[in-house]
């Protein structure tokens, strides 16, 4: 006679909503194939289009990229510069796949040290997707983790100084709500490329509780399906955000 216990189900691996991503590897790459390193930050705006295009089927509604970081700038003037044509022309060429495939694109950082025209891309691709949501890609482009909380405790002190709010109504919510990803959620998977186990001042505020993961893979190399296995492994995590789950 067969049984009548109920068989326990496993449980729904979890979704990583938001994912982000250190990617490192672009001119260790090149220079391990005798190339110049500008090369491979070229080969790594590529891998940055087929991320982007596989997110959202692997359930990913947000995608956080660290594309130029406030420490980059130490970089010969010849690899900044050209970086900053290749992120140019990246938005010039992809604003309208982007816009097709219902791509929210936005940036994060301290915009004041780019380019004019950088700066009006940026601005412009930004109003051009604004009201779209089937993925919302972020690129941290002169993003220091430290330099937003700085600039973050400015504004608020600021507002104190006029007026505007007690010291003592400083919250962890009201921080947020002054950092350059106020209107994101927070990370729930952050993942470094390039075999460094560093975070590099990247989302130190937002990611405190957020899951880590360390690949071996040079970003130029970091395929649609290695992110999916990721995705995979964090679905299976139990987050328990400090406290206790379980008898």
């Amino acid at each position: 006679m067969a049984s009548t216990t109920p068989r326990e189900t496993a449980p729904k691996p979890r979704a990583a909503d938001h994912v982000a991503i250190i990617m490192d590897g672009n001119g260790r790459w090149a220079t391990l194939r005798g190339w110049p390193r500008l090369v491979g930050h070229r080969k790594g705006a590529e891998r940055v289009k087929e991320i982007v295009r596989c997110a959202p089927d692997l359930g990913i509604r947000w995608l956080t990229i660290y594309a130029f970081s406030t420490e980059n700038w130490k970089r010969s003037t010849e690899e900044v510069l050209g970086l900053m044509s290749i992120f140019a022309r990246y938005i010039e060429r992809e604003a309208d796949r982007l816009a097709a495939e219902g791509v929210r694109m936005r940036f994060i950082g301290d915009r004041s040290r780019l380019d004019a025209k950088l700066q009006r891309l940026m601005a412009g691709i930004e109003t051009r997707t604004a009201g779209l949501s089937r993925l919302n890609l972020t690129v941290a482009i002169n993003y220091g983790g430290r330099d937003e909380i700085v600039r973050a405790m400015r504004r608020i002190a600021d507002e104190i100084a006029a007026g505007r709010l007690r010291p003592d109504a400083v919250t962890d919510e009201v921080i947020s709500a002054h950092l350059d990803t106020a209107d994101l959620p927070d990370p729930d998977l952050v993942i470094r490329t390039s075999g460094e186990t560093r975070t590099s001042n990247f989302l130190p505020w937002q990611s405190a509780y957020a899951e880590y993961e360390f690949t071996e893979t040079l970003w130029p190399d970091f395929t649609p399906d290695e992110l999916g296995r990721i995705v995979g492994r964090f679905g299976q995590r139990e987050r328990r955000f400090g406290g206790v789950t379980g008898a």
